[in-house]
């Protein structure tokens, strides 16, 4: 088989940086968002692409979700408490892209822990997307594309035979999703941000972030093999994987086993963005998950509910065998402290793990405790 990731480092050494006029404009806009805490969502079409609407990716943040904890300050306002919860009964039907009918927050439940619907829904958006541009990876033979700027210029380079089953491709999907949602945990303990000087640190591996983000996968993965249009399909697994969690019913509910873990897993002692709001974080983000349960709030009559992390086929090839995704002009990850023998910053998704592993080293140092 090609070398895919030889290829892709061909084809994306040649892509530019966004020019400063861009970055600035969004960094306006997402710090209005951060202000105002906004939750809503620009709205767009179902995931059914032309042959040109396959560039326009989804944005790095769609929705804007959600600092773990309840009540919490916010240095830049004060006087301002936040907290960001839902329930069953309020997240309303998904959106490719979101929009106001979707009210996202974080619920509790007995079997998955804490879900964080922001970063689920942003994933199975994602997932739809890539799948889209897989297909049409398939009729042309090979893609390379940019998918947006987070701290490096992020390329994705795929080659996919057309004989490829479609299972596969939405597996695939899937994969390339959750490793660009563990791009932005890595980028944001680095010191990234959207907005300058604001740091985003504090809610990096963030102990839902992971769990929430692969079961956005899982939700997506049945979407796209289901004879309903999609934003159906997946508002219908939503509402069924929430009884499968054993959800609880209430924001207060929410809150309730928020509040249990106060000072254990998180503190309102600090404000927003303190780095030291989450006094746990989650580092064991390639392994298949196991989700962090409150003690007392587990589920009663059904086991954890583990979310597994699909890397080969059907018939045992390695996903890996068909895309690259590709960060190039990245500053702020100290490469050649990680690796030794590297003489260019060029990072791929076969660099995460030894990457969150130095994350872990940084951590121990700090005094910050993590699960692995």
């Amino acid at each position: 088989m090609t070398d895919v990731s030889s290829l892709a480092r061909k084809n994306f050494l040649s892509l530019q940086v966004p020019n400063l006029t861009d970055f600035m404009h969004l960094s306006k806009l997402l710090l209005f968002v951060l202000v105002v805490f906004s939750t809503n969502a620009l709205s767009a079409k179902a995931p059914l692409f032309t042959n040109k609407e396959y560039l326009n990716h989804p944005p790095r943040i769609i929705r804007t979700c959600c600092a773990f904890g309840t009540d919490l300050r916010v240095s830049i306002i004060p006087g301002l408490r936040y907290t960001m919860l839902t329930a069953p009964d309020l997240l309303g039907p998904h959106h490719y892209l979101g929009d106001k009918g979707e009210n996202n927050g974080i619920i509790y439940t007995r079997r998955g822990g804490f879900v964080d619907f922001g970063h689920l829904r942003d994933v199975v958006d994602w997932t739809a997307y890539l799948y889209n541009l897989e297909k049409k990876c398939q009729q042309e033979g090979e893609i390379s594309i940019h998918l947006g700027f987070e701290d490096g210029v992020k390329g994705l380079f795929l080659k996919i035979p057309a004989t490829e089953k479609e299972e596969d491709l939405i597996k695939l999907a899937g994969r390339i999703a959750y490793d660009l949602s563990i791009w932005h945990e890595i980028t944001t303990w680095f010191g990234a941000t959207a907005v300058p000087l604001v740091s985003e640190k504090f809610s990096s591996f963030s102990i839902e972030d992971a769990y929430s983000n692969l079961l956005g996968t899982k939700i997506a993965t049945e979407a796209l093999g289901s004879d309903l249009p999609f934003e159906e399909a997946v508002t219908k697994i939503i509402t069924r994987t929430l009884v499968d969690l054993d959800a609880v019913t209430t924001k207060e509910e929410s809150y309730q086993a928020m509040e249990a873990v106060r000072d254990i897993w998180w503190t309102r002692k600090k404000p927003l963005p303190n780095n030291h709001v989450m006094l746990q974080r989650e580092l064991g983000v390639y392994a298949n998950m196991k989700p962090w349960l409150v003690p007392g709030w587990e589920s009663k009559n059904s086991i954890p509910l583990q979310v597994e992390l699909s890397d080969k086929t059907n018939d045992g090839i390695p996903l890996s065998e068909f895309y690259t995704l590709t960060i190039k002009g990245n500053h702020k990850i100290p490469v050649r402290k990680i690796f030794h023998d590297r003489t260019k910053r060029l990072i791929t998704q076969n660099d995460f793990i030894p990457i969150i592993d130095y994350v872990g080293t940084r951590m121990l140092k700090s005094n910050i405790q993590f699960r692995k």
